[in-house]
C-alpha cells in the first residue's frame, strides 16, 4: 500500500475572503498540513470553479473547490510484529497499554522494535497517518495508556484536543518522601542549561502545570495520583523532583536512592533493585474524534509496581 487518494468537494465560506487559497484550504482541512495542500495545488490536482488552481489565488467566497490528493505512505520505518496490549480498538482509534521498556518513537540507538514499528505491523494503513497515529508519548520506562489515531482525520482531532488540554491523563507514581497532602506545581520547564539530555524547571521554559494528590503514605514513600494539565517532556519526573519528591527509581532526576531507616532487608533490596521509574499512566479520558462519545479507560498497575507497593505497605508501621 504505497498511496491513498482523498477527494474533497468544498464551497469556500465568505468568511475566508482575502486569504490565499492554500491558507483557506488549510483552515477547512486541518487534517492535512499546509505544505501537503500546497503540493497538491502545485501538482494541479485542485480545481476552483472548474479551472486549475494556484496557491496564490485569493479567495472571494462562494467558490467551489474540487480536490483529489495523494497521501503517500511513510516507508522509512519497517513494520515489526509484536504483542500489543490493546485496551480498545475501533475504525478510528486504538488505545494501547504500553509496557515499561518499550520505546515509543524511533531515535538515536532505537531504530527498531519501537511501538511505532509494532503499530505499523498491526495496521499497515497507519503508514499514511503522521507518526503512525501516535498523538502523545510516554518515556521508555513509563508504562500505561496511550491513544493512537487510525486516520488522518482522527489524528488531527486528537492533536487539537491535546493542544486544548481536553485529553485527561492521570498517572500513579511512587514518590520518594512522605507527602503531607496534594497540591499543584506550576513551574516552567525547559532544556537543562548544561546537561542537554535533561529537562529542568527554569525561567524562560514552557508553561507546565502538574496536579497531584496522595493516595497512600508509607514509611518513607508516597503513592500519588498525578494529573497533567500540560504535556512537557519528562514533566512529572521533573516537577516531582523539583518539589522534593522524585519518582522512585528515576535514573535521571531521582538522585541517590534514599533507603528508609529500619526497613526490612527484603524491602531495601527491592528498592535498590527496582529497574525503572515507578510511574504508570493509569487513566485516559477524551471525546471520541468521530462519534463524539466521551470515553474513559483505566489500566491496572503492572506487576512490578504492584509488588513494590505491597512491600512498602507491609513495611509501614
Amino acid at each position: 500500500m504505497n498511496a491513498e487518494f482523498r477527494r474533497h468537494d468544498l464551497t469556500l465560506d465568505p468568511g475566508l475572503a482575502g486569504l490565499r487559497l492554500d491558507q483557506a484550504l488549510a483552515r477547512l482541512l486541518p487534517q492535512y498540513s499546509r505544505s501537503r495542500i500546497q503540493g497538491w495545488i502545485e501538482r494541479g490536482t485542485v480545481q476552483i470553479d472548474g479551472r486549475t488552481a494556484r496557491a496564490r489565488d485569493r479567495v472571494l467566497g462562494g467558490e467551489h473547490v474540487a480536490l483529489e490528493g495523494e497521501v503517500p505512505a511513510d516507508t522509512a520505518l519497517a513494520p515489526q510484529a509484536m504483542q500489543l496490549a490493546i485496551v480498545h480498538e475501533d475504525a478510528d482509534i486504538l488505545v494501547i497499554d504500553k509496557p515499561a521498556g518499550l520505546v515509543v518513537h524511533p531515535g538515536a540507538g532505537n531504530r527498531d522494535l519501537t511501538l511505532q514499528n509494532g503499530l505499523l505491523a498491526h495496521d499497515p494503513r497507519l503508514a499514511h497517518v503522521p507518526r503512525a497515529g501516535l498523538v502523545h508519548r510516554l518515556d521508555k520506562d513509563t508504562s500505561g495508556l496511550m491513544v493512537v489515531a487510525r486516520t488522518i482525520e482522527a489524528h488531527a482531532a486528537l492533536v487539537a484536543l491535546l493542544a486544548e488540554r481536553d485529553i485527561s491523563r492521570e498517572y500513579l507514581a511512587v514518590a520518594t518522601g512522605v507527602m503531607t497532602g496534594g497540591g499543584t506545581i506550576d513551574e516552567p520547564i525547559g532544556r537543562h542549561k548544561s546537561v542537554r539530555v535533561k529537562m529542568a524547571v527554569r525561567q524562560g521554559g514552557r508553561a507546565a502545570v502538574t496536579h497531584y494528590r496522595v493516595v497512600e503514605r508509607f514509611r518513607s514513600h508516597t503513592l500519588a495520583r498525578v494529573m497533567l494539565e500540560t504535556g512537557r517532556t519528562h514533566q512529572i519526573r521533573v516537577h516531582l523532583a523539583h518539589a522534593g519528591f522524585p519518582v522512585l527509581g528515576d535514573p535521571v532526576y531521582g538522585g541517590r536512592r534514599r533507603l528508609p531507616a529500619g526497613a526490612s532487608p527484603a524491602l531495601l533490596a527491592a528498592l535498590q533493585a527496582f529497574p525503572r521509574q515507578a510511574l504508570h499512566a493509569a487513566r485516559l479520558a477524551f471525546v471520541h474524534p468521530a462519534s463524539g462519545e466521551e470515553l474513559e479507560f483505566e489500566a491496572p498497575l503492572p506487576a512490578d509496581m504492584q509488588a513494590l507497593i505491597a512491600m512498602l505497605r507491609a513495611d509501614s508501621p
